[in-house]
C-alpha cells in the first residue's frame, strides 16, 4: 500500500495561504477529525532563534489559520513543546516568535515540563527505549488518546542523519534526559513510532522546507532557501521524501529503514506517492557534519572514549555536559559564526518575514532563489 506526501512550492508573500492549500490537499480533516482535541507538537532545537532550527513562526501561523478556517475549534488546539537539559520551552517560544502567533489566534502555549507525566507500560514490543529507562517509561498524561500534528523543519542531524516528523516525537514522549537515547538513536526513533501508534489515534505532520538546514544539524547549520512545504499522515514517508530532497537514500538511514521494515510507515520511495511539486531530479546536495558537541558526545558513547561514558554521562558528574553545550553553542558559536549567518539570512525575504513576526511588518526584499545559501 502506497503512502502519500504532498509537496508544494511557496514564497514569503503567500506562505500562509499555501499552508492552507497544503493541509487541504493532504486531507488533514480526514486524518485529524475536527472537534477532537489536537496536540500541535512544536519543534524546539534551540532556545535561541536560528533559521531552520525550530518550528518557523509562519509555519505555526499558517497551520493554525488553516485549521481554524477548516472548522477546528480554537479550544481543541493544544500547542506544546518540552524542555531538554539545554533548552527552555518558554524562552524558546518567545525567541522563535511562537507566542505572538498563538496569542493572535487565542491559543495558549503549554510547556510539557509543567504538566503531569505518568508511567505507561506499552503493550507493543520495543527495541530499545524500555531498556534505556529501566525504572519505567513516563509520558505526558495529556497525550494519551489525543491526536497529534507535528511541526518539524527540514534539516540534517549529526546523530540521525536527518530529522523531521519521526524525531519530533522524541521531544514529546521522552523526558528531558532523553539524550541518553543518542547512543541508540535509530532504534529509539523507530520505537517512538510504535509508542505513538499506541497512544495517539491519529498522527499528521506539516514540515517546513522554506529555509532548510544543511551541515552540522540540528543547530550549527547553513540555512539554505528551498521554498518548499510538505504534509502527510505518514511520518516515515514525509521524512523519506525530505531525505530524498536533501540528497540521501532514505533506505540507508537507520530509523527510516527500521520503521519501514517494522511496518510503521513507508520509507521506500517506490511506495510513496508524491503530489504537487515534482521532486524527481531535485537534490539539495546536503552533507551531514557534526558540531563539536555532537562529536564529543559520540566519542564518549561509541568512540574511543566510551570507557568514560558511565562516569561522564550517567553519574552526578554529567552536569558538565549541558554546561559545555551551552558554552559552545550560546557563548561561542552563536555570537560569532551564528550571528554572521543570521545577518546574511536577514537580508533575504524569509529573514524579513522572520523579523516581521517580532515587529510591525515592513516591505522586504525579493525572494532569494531556491538553493541559495545565506551564509
Amino acid at each position: 500500500m502506497k503512502s502519500r506526501v504532498v509537496v508544494l512550492k511557496t514564497r514569503p508573500d503567500r506562505v500562509l495561504e499555501d499552508y492552507a492549500r497544503l493541509l487541504e490537499r493532504a486531507e488533514v480533516r480526514s486524518a485529524l477529525p475536527p472537534g477532537e482535541p489536537l496536540i500541535l507538537k512544536l519543534n524546539l532545537s534551540w532556545t535561541r532563534y536560528f533559521p531552520a532550527c525550530s518550528t518557523q513562526p509562519w509555519q505555526l501561523d499558517g497551520t493554525v489559520r488553516a485549521l481554524l478556517k477548516m472548522g477546528y475549534p480554537a479550544a481543541s488546539l493544544i500547542p506544546v513543546e518540552n524542555r531538554t537539559v539545554v533548552t527552555d520551552p518558554w524562552k524558546g517560544a518567545r525567541n522563535n516568535g511562537w507566542l505572538p502567533v498563538l496569542e493572535n489566534h487565542g491559543l495558549k502555549f503549554t510547556a510539557l515540563n509543567d504538566v503531569e507525566w505518568q508511567h505507561y507500560r506499552f503493550k507493543a514490543k520495543l527495541l530499545r527505549v524500555d531498556r534505556l529507562f529501566p525504572d519505567g517509561l513516563q509520558i505526558p498524561k495529556m497525550f494519551i488518546g489525543k491526536n497529534i500534528l507535528h511541526l518539524p523543519t527540514l534539516k540534517t542531524h549529526g546523530h540521525s542523519t536527518t530529522t523531521g516528523a519521526v524525531k519530533n516525537a522524541f521531544g514529546g514522549l521522552l523526558k528531558e534526559v532523553r539524550h541518553y537515547a543518542h547512543k541508540h538513536i535509530h532504534e529509539v526513533l523507530s520505537d517512538l513510532m510504535v509508542m505513538q501508534r499506541e497512544i495517539h489515534p491519529c498522527v499528521f505532520a506539516a514540515m517546513d522546507g522554506t529555509v532548510c538546514g544543511d551541515g552540522a544539524g540540528p543547530r550549527t547549520m547553513h540555512p539554505v532557501t528551498q521554498n518548499l512545504i510538505l504534509a502527510s499522515s505518514d511520518s516515515v514517508a514525509i521524512d523519506s521524501v525530505a531525505a530524498r530532497l536533501m540528497g540521501f537514500d532514505p533506505m540507508t538511514i537507520g530509523y527510516l529503514r527500521l520503521s519501514h521494515d517494522r511496518g510503521l510507515g513507508v520509507a521506500d520511495p517506490r511506495d510513496i506517492e508524491v503530489e504537487g511539486e515534482p521532486i524527481d531530479g531535485i537534490n539539495f546536495g546536503f552533507k551531514v557534519s557534526r558540531s563539536l558537541v555532537i562529536w564529543g558526545d559520540q566519542m564518549l558513547r561509541r568512540g574511543p572514549l566510551r570507557f568514560l561514558e558511565r562516569l561522564a554521562l550517567h553519574s552526578p558528574l554529567m552536569v558538565w555536559a549541558p554546561f559545555a553545550s551551552n558554552v559552545y553553542h550560546d557563548w561561542i558559536w552563536y555570537p560569532t559564526v551564528g550571528q554572521w549567518r543570521i545577518r546574511a539570512f536577514r537580508r533575504t525575504a524569509w529573514g524579513a518575514l522572520a523579523d516581521a513576526y517580532r515587529r510591525p511588518p515592513s516591505p522586504g526584499p525579493e525572494p532569494v532563489r531556491a538553493g541559495a545559501r545565506v551564509s
